[in-house]
């Protein structure tokens, strides 16, 4: 039997020993699809990668995760003057600060800059230096007819570099790359805009919700109110003999539903409080005081000419300016995938520099010993080279990438053309719902006085024996009905208002509520 080399032997074992390095990281994966995995956790108690921990029994934590206490620590809200109700600008203005969005935004913008400035860079040279360094030994014994003799030598040295490239002319690639790069920081920064456009229009339409709410609440202690009354009016008609006792009964059923309406009208109010921290992005401990939205009369719905709001507006919202970047970018993109068929003009340069030294001993056979021989020198040497490239075959790389670039430049025009559409669309869709939402304003407060009518006649009739309870009890209760849909109406008003101004790209105009004051 042949016996294997010992190198080729250690060969085939650090193969196998590689091998099996790639298939042993198996164990830091759980270890059944149907078990828990218990992490092993450092002295900080971070998660670490490796091996579930041998330590723990899987099923005495379950599905818990274990704690990080660095992560515990809730950040702060931010500082705010307890004492001072907050208006909606002021609410902007700290959603707009606070609110993680807008830096992502601000950072995305600044990446995008920073990436053409990284483009325009390949108009300037490339230096680089480098510097290395060799050393070289043998020593050994010769055998010769004069007898055995032995000779060792060495060597070092060090060699540094120093190289310049640069492309000096390439028929626009570099600066259809520059162009694409920088429509690209156009769309990022456009991109920065729409999110606090966004954020403004949250807040705005947080803050018009909370304001119903509150208003809610106010209309359903109303409500309630007056279920006391019609209670009192009930209990003292049957104290007077002229009630019965299913008249108080249904009165108290009346104060009961009042009571249950006013309960759930302040958790709509808390929840519509907390939809407000949220859409302003702060931390949901903080506890800012809102003011009161002062009540204004709406304007009449308006017949504005839908053509000349769509003129105005349509050219500066985001979607469409970003959308028209893009076009450009591809645009770009696809003179650079041109510039790929045409030859390159390029300078190369360089400079070395050399240092060595070298020793050689020998001692012959004889017993004589010669001199040590040292070697040493150093030199210079360097070129400049003027050059051309031309591209001949790549097996239709060029033309590939090149089709890909004018697909996305059609698909660019025909995205522009349908953020266009739709942005007609949303903008028609807004102005019709903020025409409804007036109109429904107008007529909820026509209702609200017909419905106040209404209760202050039934109750009064009631009180004065020439009505029934059940009259009074109908118009209490669409009493608060008319309360309540007055209060929403406004709101919604207030709320299609900001849509349109969100749609129209005009969002300013949404904290000074200029048309509604």
């Amino acid at each position: 039997m042949r016996r294997l080399k010992p190198t080729f032997a250690l060969t085939i074992l650090a193969a196998a020993g590689l091998a099996g390095c790639a298939t042993s990281s198996l164990d830091m994966a759980p270890d059944s699809p149907d078990r828990p995995w218990q992490p092993q956790t450092d002295a900080a108690g971070a998660i670490v990668p490796g091996p579930a921990s041998a330590s723990t029994s899987a099923s005495a934590h379950g599905y818990q995760l274990p704690a990080n206490p660095a992560l515990a620590a809730v950040p702060p809200p931010p500082a705010l003057l307890p004492s001072h109700a907050y208006g909606l600008a002021e609410l902007i203005d700290l959603a707009e600060s606070e609110n993680p969005l807008t830096r992502i935004a601000w950072n995305d913008a600044r990446n995008a800059a920073l990436a053409a400035g990284i483009a325009k860079s390949a108009y300037l040279p490339q230096l680089s230096v480098a510097a290395m360094g060799q050393y070289a030994g043998a020593q050994g014994p010769n055998s010769s007819l004069l007898g055995d003799s032995s000779a060792s030598g060495s060597g070092h040295g060090a060699t540094s570099v120093l190289s310049l490239q640069w492309l000096l002319f390439d028929f626009g690639g570099r600066a259809a790359r520059v162009e694409a790069a920088s429509q690209g920081s156009v769309v990022a920064n456009i991109g920065f805009t729409a999110v606090h456009q966004q954020v403004i229009f949250d807040v705005s339409v947080a803050f018009y919700a909370y304001q119903a709410a509150r208003a809610r609440i106010v209309t359903t202690r109303q409500g309630l109110d007056n279920a006391d009354a019609i209670l009192a009016a009930a209990q003292a008609r049957y104290k007077h003999g002229i009630g019965t006792v299913i008249e108080v009964a249904q009165a108290n059923q009346n104060r009961a539903q009042a009571k249950l309406a006013l309960v759930q009208a302040q958790g709509a109010e808390s929840n519509s409080y907390l939809a407000l921290i949220s859409a302003m992005g702060i931390s949901p401990l903080s506890k800012p005081v809102i003011a009161e939205m002062p009540a204004r009369t709406l304007p009449s719905p308006a017949n504005d000419s839908i053509e000349r709001i769509v003129s105005d507006a349509i050219a500066r919202r985001p979607d469409v300016l970003s959308a028209y970047a893009a076009e450009r970018i591809n645009l770009a993109k696809v003179k650079s995938a041109e510039s790929e068929f045409m030859p390159k003009v390029f300078l190369s340069a360089n400079g070395a520099y050399n240092t060595g030294s070298s020793s050689i001993s020998a001692v012959p056979g004889i017993g004589q010993q010669l001199p040590t021989v040292n070697l040493s020198g150093g030199r210079y040497g360097g070129s400049v080279i003027v050059g051309v490239t031309i591209p001949l075959y790549d097996g239709g790389l060029r033309s590939a990438v090149l089709a890909q670039a004018r697909n996305d430049a059609d698909s660019a025009s025909t995205r522009l053309a349908r953020s266009r559409e739709e942005a007609v669309r949303q903008i028609v869709t807004a102005q019709n719902a903020l025409q409804t939402s007036l109109a429904a304003h107008a007529a909820a407060r026509d209702l609200l006085a017909a419905a106040q009518t209404t209760y202050d006649a039934a109750f009064d009739a009631y009180k004065h024996g020439v009505g029934s309870v059940t009259d009074a009890l109908l118009a209490q209760n669409q009493l608060l009905a008319a309360n309540n849909a007055d209060s929403d109406s406004y709101s919604g008003a207030l709320s299609a208002a900001a849509a349109l101004a969100l749609a129209t790209g005009s969002v300013d105009s949404i904290p000074a509520q200029s048309a509604w004051q």
